[in-house]
């Protein structure tokens, strides 16, 4: 009994230690991971930092290149009917955004969505332009009226879309 004794007061200051001991141990364990995760994920910021950045350029290329008045000055022939030029600038738009679509992965989603809801209003406006004009109508007579719409509105959807993914990329960076 009088061993019994001894092995209880030996055995509870051992048990203490080692309890300490382990819980000492999985804090620091729990740190050490902590560090590790935070310093990967610097590691990664690091690493996805500059195709970050390049597809918010391109996003806003995308967006000024879609820019009605862009299209026009870049597509514009006094000699085309209104119904050729149409159909060119609406080509230009997909192939714009097609060649961009890659972007989306880089950037959040709700700005992709804006991306795509200004490609969407650019191409309504252009259509409703061409739609009020009469068949036989001319380039120039599509581009007035594109650029009278476009004169309507107190701020163009690309415009809007641009300012967004600004802030957005100084909130990140």
């Amino acid at each position: 009994m009088e061993y019994l004794a001894y092995i209880i007061v030996a055995l509870i200051p051992a048990l203490s230690v080692t309890f300490v001991v382990i819980t000492f141990l999985k804090k620091q364990n729990e740190r050490d991971v902590t560090t590790l995760n935070m310093d990967l994920k610097k590691e990664r910021q690091k690493f996805f930092l500059e195709p970050r950045m390049e597809a918010y350029q391109r996003a806003v290329l995308l967006l000024e290149r879609i820019n009605p008045q862009s299209l026009i000055m870049r597509l514009h022939d006094t000699n085309k009917s209104a119904v050729l030029l149409q159909t060119e600038l609406l080509s230009n738009i997909r192939s714009e955004f097609d060649h961009n679509v890659a972007q989306q992965i880089f950037i959040s989603t709700s700005s992709w969505e804006m991306v795509k809801k200004s490609k969407e209003e650019t191409i309504k406006i252009i259509n409703v332009a061409a739609q009020s004009l009469k068949e036989d109508a001319s380039a120039i007579e599509l581009c007035n009226k594109i650029f009278e719409i476009v004169g309507e509105l107190d701020e163009l959807p690309t415009e809007i879309t641009i300012k967004v993914l600004k802030e957005e990329l100084q909130r990140l960076f």
